[in-house]
């Protein structure tokens, strides 16, 4: 077997990005949306952050108003994504679209913040991976033991970065059969909880659905906003179905239409959920301190009855271990992209000879992951809702840069028709400043410690250490790297050519 890497060629493309070695066409636009969907791991995201936003004072049983709210800027986003992606497929999305919008500085920044968010999300996701799998084969003991989540947290990490490492086709692939897994159970769930509301014998505690759950003026403007807080983690995943563009076949078409389209599936699905959750039990049940932090798997039982009740923790074992995988695609393509722009060391921007994947850049991904998730795991009192509350920072920030960028690099464009005007400008400048408006709220929520589980340390609370301390962090990083990467610092900003979006574009056969 051939294992040797070598450096990516720089040979440009026609469509103006560099070739860097990935395999063309390896995947169609189905593979696109089933990895952004995948990535953003629907059960996983509701076990974990379900209970918490019901439990936000004045929300309750108005979280999927709450839901609905949150997915307004990831939609708006998600059409920033089509139209940079139409531009400019390159593997480092953000990192390369803020840069040609607002120069080497922050475009080095927001490359930094892909990777800060991926990292970060790797503790969570890895911790919930090795919990279910304790709880689906019912190793109860163990499933308590930090000693034991650690050794296996670990071991997914290892796994799922094996097979990042070994193709492109192998990953979508087993996202694919994870996904279809996990929404079946999802949907099978939501119908046997409303049916089992409607019928001759409701559970206790079971409320039918209003109209006024889905109502946001229903509930207090700063309730709301601390929701959304945790909102925008639900939703949080779905680029990396474009962070795969110069593997895709329609690299310029496809991965940005799966944006847009895998946030309308995500929405569809919460939303449903969310209702069948709140309808069986009430948003009590939700809260209790012995369901807030898993709240499929209570419910499991009442739902599917003994035994079925392991086709939720089925769903959320696949769901997280489907996300570790599909978080370390986009960070190794940012990684990859950023050392062949030379923004990082060239090292960085080897690919497999036989595989066609980033070598140093995956296994790195891996590896710094797993120290992460180690330390994490050691220190903090509630990994989970720490990463949560953390992990909103970096993505509020790069998410609104991605917004911003749009606008600005489009901005020739603007006044040359209504529709250009609304998608390319206002849209995602609204979703911009709404994500900027999130930052801000979370900063001063979150950094009071009565509001974090973790004692903070040295007076700042770790979710804030986490997030926004990382972000200083990159700035640090990015002033050291002007010195010995001058080529990328001395780049200019760029615009749009002229009627880009009119010129026509060349479409591969597809397949799936």
């Amino acid at each position: 077997m051939a294992s040797a890497s070598v450096a990516a060629p720089s040979a440009p493309r026609p469509s103006g990005v560099m070739d860097k070695g990935l395999k063309k066409n390896a995947i169609g636009y189905l593979s696109n949306v089933v990895i952004g969907v995948a990535s953003t791991a629907p059960a996983y995201s509701l076990a974990a952050t379900l209970g918490f936003i019901v439990a936000v004072t004045g929300v309750g049983g108005h979280a999927p108003a709450v839901l609905l709210v949150s997915f307004v800027p990831m939609l708006l986003i998600a059409i920033a994504y089509r139209f940079l992606n139409r531009a400019d497929p390159d593997a480092g999305t953000t990192f390369a679209w803020t840069t040609r919008a607002f120069g080497p500085g922050l475009g080095w920044v927001n490359g930094w913040t892909i990777v800060l968010a991926d990292v970060i999300v790797m503790a969570s996701l890895s911790n919930i991976a090795a919990i279910y799998t304790f709880k689906l084969f019912g190793f109860t003991e163990l499933g308590e033991s930090k000693a034991a989540i650690i050794v296996a947290a670990v071991l997914w990490i290892a796994l799922m970065t094996w097979i990042c490492y070994r193709g492109i086709e192998l990953s979508a692939r087993v996202q694919q059969v994870l996904l279809s897994f996990e929404l079946i159970i999802l949907a099978v769930f939501s119908a046997v909880a409303l049916a089992k509301v409607y019928g001759g014998s409701p559970p206790s505690g079971s409320i039918k659905p209003a109209a006024d759950w889905f109502n946001p003026f229903a509930m207090n403007f700063g309730d709301l906003v601390v929701g959304i807080l945790l909102g925008v983690f639900i939703y949080w995943g779905w680029d990396s179905g474009v962070a795969v563009n110069e593997e895709s076949e329609d690299p310029n078409e496809g991965p940005g239409r799966s944006a847009v389209v895998s946030t309308l599936i995500l929405v569809c699905t919460y939303l449903l959920v969310t209702t069948a959750a709140l309808a069986f039990h009430g948003s009590g049940f939700l809260t209790s301190e012995a369901n807030q932090e898993d709240v499929l798997s209570a419910l499991g039982t009442g739902v599917f009855g003994s035994g079925w009740d392991k086709l939720l923790i089925i769903a959320v074992l696949t769901s997280a271990s489907a996300s570790t995988q599909t978080t370390i695609l986009p960070t190794a393509r940012t990684t990859l992209s950023m050392a062949n722009w030379d923004a990082i060391s060239g090292v960085f921007g080897r690919i497999h000879k036989r595989y066609l994947t980033p070598t140093v850049s995956t296994l790195g991904m891996g590896a710094v992951s797993t120290i992460v998730t180690v330390v994490l795991l050691l220190i903090s009192n509630s990994v989970l809702e720490d990463s949560l509350v953390a992990l909103g920072f970096p993505v509020c920030f790069y998410y609104g840069f991605t917004g911003l960028a749009c606008a600005v690099y489009y901005r020739h464009e603007l006044f040359k028709g209504v529709r250009k005007f609304l998608l390319l400008g206002l849209a995602p400048l609204i979703g911009a400043l709404m994500l900027f408006g999130v930052f801000g709220k979370a900063a001063e929520y979150y950094g009071h410690k009565a509001n974090v589980s973790s004692p903070p340390i040295a007076g700042i609370t770790l979710p804030l250490w986490l997030g926004i301390g990382g972000l200083v962090l990159g700035f640090a990083l990015m002033l050291l790297s002007r010195p010995y990467f001058r080529d990328f610092f001395a780049r200019k900003t760029e615009t749009a050519p002229g009627g880009l979006l009119e010129q026509p574009v060349e479409h591969a056969p597809a397949h799936f």
